[in-house]
């Protein structure tokens, strides 16, 4: 088994139409001379990431290990790419050991009440990741949590909060220097959605006993692959594949599918990386997500013989940790004894490649991107061709993968509401 990525089409796209534009987009990333360019750090993050932080993480992590609970609070790529990462890597139901929860991504009182009731009588750490402190989601649930950590740990409660924001400058890091808080840093020329490879996703990932040395390998990895100007470069090819769908197919929304649980939370990091990256200018793919064979019983009626504005990403995983083989029932009540002896991965394998020929059939174009394993490698190399894809995607529609303009519309309204409450 190698660890090589494939990626394959089910159109028949002519990939040499669209080199010169797909060359064009990553020359903007490797020479940094395309629109929002200072925020291109996370392109060789993971070959020169801090060694020294990353050190201090680590030690860091082995105390929070030792208790029971770690409250992440922070919204959108601050808190999507570790859940996405813990919920891929770690077992369905087996909880041992530290609770990874998160909080500051809504608004719901319920849910942070529910929250405050659960930690209130555990050990708990709490690791608050904002750039500048000023997040409105995230400073809210910060300051009822922190209340709640002073109260139960006094003094103490100083060496229990741990903060990832701006090296030098912003409310949260003004006010963590003077309290004393431990804290590590979201880089200046990395934007939120591009961190997961950061101490915000890297930090409470490596809490969950996950190993980030091979994460940051596979990123690595993919750094050395996916910048490379050749239409076997996969993450070129993907970009392509895209814009060809928008611009020329008419396409208008992609579907990350996906046939493994685990990998929900990775879809909504993806949504969010696509969704803010290019969604601008009136442009970009309303991306959405599904997980086959499940959603096959509600919307794939839709998928399959709705309005033809659709096209699906497949990730299919090669080989998965765990399988379970179907019995032979003597009474065959149900009548499967054909499916005996059977595994019930292989039998999902057969609904992938039954389900893709169905849809490519009813006009979905299928893309299937296919990893050997879900492991921590592969999870790490999967991030940056991801992150790699979208941004010279981004640049092929001309549009800046890096900034977020629409997102502030509905805080000045909110704003301005409530000063009036």
């Amino acid at each position: 088994m190698t660890n090589n990525f494939e990626l394959d089409f089910s159109e028949d796209l002519c990939f040499c139409n669209y080199e010169k534009e797909a060359f064009k987009a990553l020359d903007f990333i490797l020479n940094k001379n395309g629109l929002g360019s200072k925020f291109l750090g996370w392109v060789t993050h993971p070959e020169v990431y801090d060694r020294e932080e990353y050190s201090r993480m680590k030690k860091l992590s082995e105390k929070v290990k030792k208790s029971e609970v770690l409250v992440v609070i922070g919204v959108g790529g601050s808190f999507l790419g570790s859940k996405a990462v813990i919920k891929a890597l770690k077992p369905y139901f087996k909880q041992d050991g530290l609770d990874i929860v998160f909080a500051g991504n809504n608004l719901s009182g319920d849910y942070l009440s529910e929250l405050v009731e659960y930690i209130k009588d555990k050990d708990f750490f709490i690791n608050v990741i904002s750039k500048s402190g000023s997040t409105f989601e995230t400073a809210v649930a910060f300051r009822v949590l922190k209340g709640v950590c002073e109260e139960k740990y006094g003094k103490e409660a100083t060496n229990r909060i741990i903060v990832t924001t701006d090296a030098e400058r912003g409310l949260l890091k003004e006010f963590s220097d003077r309290v004393g808080y431990e804290t590590f840093c979201v880089p200046d020329d990395i934007g939120g959605r591009f961190s997961v490879l950061t101490a915000v996703g890297l930090f409470p990932i490596m809490c969950a006993g996950i190993d980030t040395d091979a994460i940051l390998l596979g990123a690595n990895d993919g750094l050395e692959e996916y910048t490379k100007k050749s239409l076997d470069n996969i993450s070129l090819k993907y970009a392509i594949i895209r814009n060809a769908m928008f611009k020329d197919k008419k396409k208008e929304i992609e579907y990350l599918v996906a046939h493994e649980f685990k990998l929900t939370y990775l879809q909504e990091w993806w949504k969010q990386l696509f969704a803010e990256s290019e969604g601008k200018n009136g442009k970009g793919l309303y991306v959405e997500s599904a997980i086959f064979t499940r959603d096959l019983h509600s919307f794939g009626q839709m998928i399959q013989d709705g309005n033809k504005i659709t096209f699906e990403t497949i990730i299919e995983v090669e080989n998965l940790k765990n399988d379970i083989i179907i019995p032979l029932i003597e009474e065959d009540f149900d009548k499967l004894n054909y499916l005996a002896k059977k595994s019930l991965n292989d039998i999902n394998k057969v609904a992938v490649t039954a389900t893709r020929k169905a849809h490519t059939d009813g006009d979905v174009p299928t893309v299937r991107i296919k990893v050997p394993k879900l492991d921590a490698y592969n999870i790490g190399k999967l991030i940056y061709f991801f992150e790699m894809s979208c941004a010279i995607s981004a640049y092929m529609l001309d549009v800046n993968p890096f900034d977020q303009p629409g997102v502030d519309n509905y805080k000045k309204n909110m704003y301005q509401l409530l000063e009036k409450m």
